[in-house]
């Protein structure tokens, strides 16, 4: 499993990142700047020399690059057009030259001069076609330059709903959306580690020639990370800065699962709504030829089998009440319950049962600090994010493996930290299936200050860094500009030192390399600058 990612993408083809094909309403194509917009050029195949003539001197096949060579299409749909050549004398084939008994043959020559204007079409009717073009069905090709020769006739052919060419059209476009949005719903990453490093590799079977098409979301939504997608017929590689396209696989070349897998079918079974079960709703949604690429799959039969009885449950039994709101008041801090806790495991298991914010009502857990209570270095982060809220761990996501690397590079082990957060519990926003950041109030973090003052008194670190603006407020108890304050080491009131740093999550939402190399190199600075403010140990030569 190693050498997966360099095995399979032998050979990929490149693709620009940023220029994606435009058009000025009449069919001619323009390029513009698109950042992060991702899409796959065509290209022409050399035909091979006529073996024999045609057997219909009348019809003409146009050879296209592949399956998706909506650009080739187009230039030969514009010359055929031009040339007056109907639908029933053009066959548009999408198969490796030589691949039946008359593919290499020449191909009548067309017309000299304009016997038909091409028709002026809109970037909706275009962008339309492209999704067709993706389809799977034979035909998409034809159907597209059939719609565009009675346009030359008929200029308001497609606001006439009922027509059969226009209805097919629509169809395969939406079946091709549809098929896209599945893509980006039941495809799941696992991870592995490569001779570079850690990737994550994902399987997948589409209906239709999407694979370029759908892997624009998966680079803007894990840009930071290395990933591949294998299908059939096609795979995907993003390296970090640009995506490649290669042949595709089979389903034995994809990992079979990683150890995070049961904790998200742990999540996944935890928010399992028995009461608001509707089996045909699910099924339209995520048929089950879906289920065999999905780890919480499994879960799904028994879950099911259970809902009667557990929704039956619910009925029976007794009513909870919502917990009181005192408007805009600051919470009380669980002063008394943290107080009481005298280590590191009980401040952590007396956590479990705060109330003292809202905040507990939708995160899965608490999530502690981290790390030896004899610590001389603490880092202080934000709020737990949403693998951290799955997990019960800070610091294990995206955001996390950019703290560990920039710890390495500073040479601090993360073992010898203690690593917490100022709130402990994950603030987030409910957006679809998934659960978006939010930053927490200053009356959140008021109320979970006791916990940290507790952890800090019984930790007793020499150093303390605070990571982004809501972990400095709640050490030092006012609003600070990181950008102005941070890498600046200064006296805390009790004597210790304390250094302020960015969140590694500010370098994953940078958009160019150049900034995120220059955030993680101010990260690994600023904790380099913490690291030496760390005196002797005890008992070490002075």
């Amino acid at each position: 499993m190693a050498g997966l990612v360099p095995a399979i993408h032998a050979g990929a083809q490149r693709v620009d990142a940023r220029d994606e094909p435009g058009h000025d309403g009449g069919g001619a194509e323009t390029n513009r700047r698109a950042p992060r917009r991702v899409q796959a050029h065509s290209y022409r195949k050399a035909l091979s020399p006529p073996a024999m003539p045609h057997p219909n001197p009348d019809i003409h096949r146009v050879q296209l690059a592949g399956d998706t060579d909506f650009a080739g299409f187009r230039d030969a749909a514009r010359l055929h057009l031009r040339a007056g050549i109907p639908p029933g004398r053009v066959v548009w084939d999408t198969a490796e030259p030589g691949g039946d008994l008359f593919g290499d043959a020449p191909a009548p020559p067309l017309p000299q001069g304009e016997q038909r204007a091409p028709p002026r079409v809109s970037r909706a009717f275009l962008d339309t076609a492209q999704s067709v073009a993706l389809h799977r069905e034979p035909g998409r090709f034809r159907l597209i330059y059939q719609l565009l020769w009675r346009l030359c006739d008929e200029p308001r052919l497609m606001s006439v709903a009922s027509d059969q060419d226009v209805m097919r059209f629509h169809d395969l476009a939406k079946a091709v959306r549809r098929d896209i949005h599945k893509m980006h719903a039941f495809l799941r990453f696992r991870d592995i580690y490569s001779p570079d490093g850690e990737a994550f590799v994902a399987w997948y079977e589409p209906d239709n020639h999407i694979v370029e098409a759908a892997s624009p979301f998966f680079v803007k939504r894990f840009a930071s990370l290395r990933w591949t997608i294998l299908t059939p017929e096609r795979s995907a590689h993003w390296t970090g800065d640009e995506l490649l396209f290669g042949p595709g696989a089979n389903r034995r070349q994809s990992p079979q699962g990683d150890p995070l897998e049961e904790l998200w079918r742990s999540y996944y079974a935890n928010i399992f709504n028995p009461a608001r079960l509707n089996t045909d709703a699910m099924r339209a949604e995520m048929p089950k030829r879906f289920w065999k690429n999905l780890p919480e799959a499994a879960l799904i039969p028994d879950l099911v089998a259970g809902a009667a009885a557990r929704t039956a449950a619910m009925i029976e039994a007794a009513p909870t009440f919502p917990v009181h709101r005192r408007g805009a008041e600051l919470p009380e801090p669980a002063d008394a319950a943290a107080a009481d806790a005298q280590g590191l495991p009980a401040i952590a298991a007396a956590a479990k049962a705060c109330r003292a914010c809202p905040l507990w009502e939708q995160a899965t857990q608490t999530v502690p600090g981290e790390g030896p209570e004899t610590a001389r270095l603490m880092v202080v982060g934000e709020q737990p994010g949403d693998l951290e809220d799955i997990a019960g761990r800070p610091f294990v996501g995206p955001a996390g493996r950019i703290f560990d690397q920039a710890l390495a590079q500073a040479g601090v082990g993360r073992e010898g930290a203690y690593v917490t957060n100022a709130v402990k519990h994950f603030k987030f926003e409910p957006r679809g299936k998934r659960r978006i950041h939010k930053r927490p109030a200053a009356g959140e973090i008021h109320a979970c200050l006791p916990w940290l003052e507790r952890e800090v008194a019984t930790v007793d670190p020499e150093v303390i860094v605070m990571l982004g603006a809501s972990a400095a407020q709640a050490v030092l108890g006012r609003a600070v500009a990181v950008t102005r304050e941070r890498g600046q080491p200064f006296r805390l009131p009790d004597g210790r030192w304390g250094v302020i740093a960015t969140h590694p999550s500010y370098i994953l939402r940078l958009q160019t390399e150049p900034e995120k190399d220059a955030a993680f190199a101010a990260l690994v600075s600023d904790l380099k600058t913490a690291a030496d403010l760390i005196g002797p140990s005890p008992g070490s030569p002075a």
